[in-house]
């Protein structure tokens, strides 16, 4: 079985999920992501496998749809392409979790470099720590925004029947 890896260039989900719409059409269905995305990529592979029954499906799409090869219309069903979106919003939620926690990791690393130079006084501990910490809320509401995200649409998902 063909497999073909893509990734979401237009930095836009919605445009990406009609896209896969738009492939399924055409003979090739969405697969998850690719096991050639690197771990924690911020823009990751997903992949899309050739179908048996694809040049039929091709043709058929041609022959229906003769426009759509330039631009032009393919029947979309909202309800199928934000099931793909859904879909793929839960396997890019999986993409980059710890990409955030090294973030910080790296930043009390990199802070102690100034403070080894200006010394190690109260003041400018304070100041790093209440720069770490304010970078460390940010962390953590970005995971709790991550998490009810990954929550909807994993509900929309099971509510459709959808694994």
């Amino acid at each position: 079985m063909e497999r073909h890896d893509a990734r979401n260039l237009q930095r836009s989900w919605r445009r990406f999920s009609a896209f896969a719409y738009v492939a399924e059409q055409y003979g090739y269905r969405y697969d998850g992501l690719s096991p050639l995305s690197p771990k924690g990529s911020p823009n990751p592979y997903f992949a899309f496998r050739r179908l048996p029954d694809a040049p039929q499906r091709a043709a058929w799409s041609a022959q229906h749809y003769p426009t759509a090869p330039e631009g032009g219309r393919l029947p979309e069903t909202q309800r199928d392409v934000d099931l793909l979106h859904a879909r793929i919003m839960v396997d890019y939620s999986l993409t980059h979790r710890r990409r955030g926690l090294t973030a910080l990791l790296v930043l009390l690393v990199a802070m102690l470099i100034p403070l080894s130079q200006i010394g190690f006084s109260g003041p400018s501990l304070l100041v790093c720590g209440a720069v770490w910490l304010f970078f460390a809320g940010l962390w953590l509401t970005g995971l709790s925004l991550a998490r009810r995200r990954y929550a909807k649409y994993s509900r929309l998902l099971r509510d459709s029947g959808v694994d």
